[in-house]
C-alpha cells in the first residue's frame, strides 16, 4: 500500500490516478499511523510554502515525514519543504536535504511552467528512461544544486531537478502529469 500524504496540496487526487493507471493501492491520508504502516509514501504538493508548513506542523507530519524509513517520494512542493530553508515566505523546512530554495530571478519569465529535459540523471527513479526524455514543470522557486542532486534541468540556470538520500527521494517536476515517462518514474519508485 502506499500512503499519499494529505494536505492543503492540490495534487493529490492526481497523482492517485497515475497509481490506479499502474493498479497500485493506495490511499490519501494525514493519519500517522496509516503512514508509518505504508510500503511507500508519496509526499505531493502544490501550494504555498509557509501556509503548508503550517498545517504539516499542525498534525505534527513534519516530524513524521523526516523520521520515515521506507521509500518517500517528495513531489514539486513536497521536494522543496523536504529542504532546510524556502524563501517562499521565509519558511524552514524539514532539513532531509541541507539545501535552500531559491526564487527564480524575477526579471525572467516565471513561473517555469511546460516541458523541460533532464540531464545527469543517476537516481533509479530513472531507470529504461530515453536520455531526451521530458517531463512537465511549474514552479516559481527551485532547489539548488547540491551533493543530493540525481538531475539537473536548467531554465534560467541550473537546479536540482531530482534530489535523493537514504531513502528519500525528491523531484521537482510532476511525474504524474508527465505522461509515458512519469508513469515510467512512478513505476520505478514502486519497485524500489
Amino acid at each position: 500500500m502506499i500512503a499519499i500524504i494529505k494536505y492543503n496540496g492540490g495534487n493529490v487526487n492526481s497523482v492517485q490516478n497515475a497509481l490506479n493507471r499502474l493498479n497500485v493501492d493506495s490511499v490519501i491520508t494525514d493519519d500517522p499511523e496509516q503512514i508509518l504502516k505504508a510500503d511507500k509514501v508519496i509526499f505531493p504538493g502544490v501550494g504555498e510554502a509557509s501556509s503548508t508548513m503550517k498545517l504539516l506542523k499542525e498534525k505534527e507530519l513534519d516530524l513524521l515525514i523526516p523520521g520515515l524509513t521506507q521509500p518517500v517520494l517528495g513531489i514539486c512542493l513536497g521536494m522543496q519543504l523536504m529542504c532546510k530553508a524556502n524563501e517562499e515566505g521565509n519558511t524552514e523546512g524539514m532539513g532531509i536535504f541541507d539545501i535552500n530554495v531559491r526564487k527564480f530571478p524575477s526579471r525572467d519569465i516565471v513561473p517555469h511552467m511546460g516541458w523541460n529535459t533532464l540531464s545527469g540523471k543517476t537516481s533509479p527513479l530513472f531507470s529504461e528512461m530515453n536520455e531526451d526524455s521530458d517531463v512537465y514543470f511549474v514552479h516559481s522557486y527551485y532547489c539548488e544544486l547540491s551533493d543530493f542532486t540525481t538531475s539537473v534541468c536548467d531554465y534560467i540556470l541550473p537546479f536540482s531537478a531530482s534530489l535523493q538520500k537514504d531513502n528519500f527521494y525528491a523531484v521537482q517536476f510532476h511525474p504524474e502529469k508527465s505522461g509515458i515517462v512519469g508513469n515510467q518514474i512512478v513505476r520505478n519508485f514502486i519497485n524500489l
